[in-house]
């Protein structure tokens, strides 16, 4: 079994392509960030895969600092393939501070990581992953219409970012990040407006395009114009505009929030698998 790290995204990306593109939908994720890797947006990534008689049986990559991402191909080896990640991952120091990807892969690795690199994990997201091919064109829709969002309005959607964090229980970033993110967000046209009566509503945006898929993500509603609906009607309407280019959507829900759960079935999404996003801390930090 031997662990290969990579430099260059292209020839990484020729490994992995074959598999990626057969699972799109579930670890668009994954071919997602290669892309941004491959563009160039993110400082000194990490690839590598772990091969048996040249065949691949699992992919790894990460951002730092955002979570490593683990994909197992061959689930008979999984004990196996996860003893080397751990091994290779720590004796090339990298600064692991959370994992992410398919439930019972990141579940069994975090296992191996906390023994490996003495410390504790702590759940930080148990989501659902759903895909939708088509919209339901029965779905009861709130009054208004969409609008991709302006330049002008990088303040407001700054302002929800933050909100979103909030709500989300992810770590507070600091406002100087959070304007570059909004204005890149702008620059690329990635954000649906939900407009009613000439007041900004609701809000979502489409994220790490790969060949035949998108994702939906950050989905906000302020508190004021919360039980209208206008978060379903606006997921609902935007995903329909992306499915004009792309083959389906896909987007990840809180599994213990389950009237988002409800609300994106009721689209059309249906589950495809099960995904969490594990922290590791030192056990004083817990």
């Amino acid at each position: 079994m031997e662990f290969n790290v990579f430099t260059q995204a292209q020839e990484f990306e020729d490994k992995a392509k074959p598999f990626l593109t057969e699972h799109e939908d579930v670890y668009s994720l994954f071919y997602g960030v290669l892309q941004g890797i491959k563009a160039g947006r993110y400082e000194n990534p990490f690839m590598a895969t772990i091969e048996v008689n040249d065949r691949i049986v699992a992919l790894l990559q990460m951002t730092p600092p955002h979570p490593i991402n683990l994909i197992v191909i061959d689930e008979t080896r999984i004990d196996d393939i996860l003893t080397l990640a751990a091994h290779e991952l720590s004796k090339r120091k990298l600064p692991i501070q959370s994992a992410v990807g398919v439930k019972s892969v990141v579940t069994a690795f975090s296992e191996k990581w906390q023994e490996t690199a003495k410390c504790k994990a702590r759940l930080l997201m148990d989501q659902g992953l759903y895909r939708l091919d088509q919209v339901d064109q029965s779905l009861e829709k709130s009054p208004g219409s969409w609008r991709y969002a302006r330049k002008d309005e990088a303040p407001l959607l700054a302002h929800w970012f933050k909100a979103f964090e909030k709500d989300t229980g992810l770590k507070n970033s600091p406002m100087e990040a959070i304007k570059e993110k909004v204005n890149q967000f702008l620059e690329d046209e990635e954000v649906f407006f939900w407009e009613d009566q000439g007041k900004i509503v609701s809000m979502m945006k489409k994220a790490r395009p790969s060949e035949r898929g998108v994702t939906v993500s950050f989905v906000y509603t302020p508190n004021e114009a919360r039980g209208k609906g206008y978060a379903r009607t606006m997921v609902a309407a935007g995903s329909e505009e992306l499915l004009k280019t792309y083959d389906f959507c896909v987007l990840y829900t809180d599994m213990m929030n389950p009237t988002s759960n409800k609300i994106y079935q009721e689209i059309g999404y249906q589950k495809i698998a099960d995904s969490i996003h594990v922290e590791f801390v030192l056990e004083e930090g817990l």
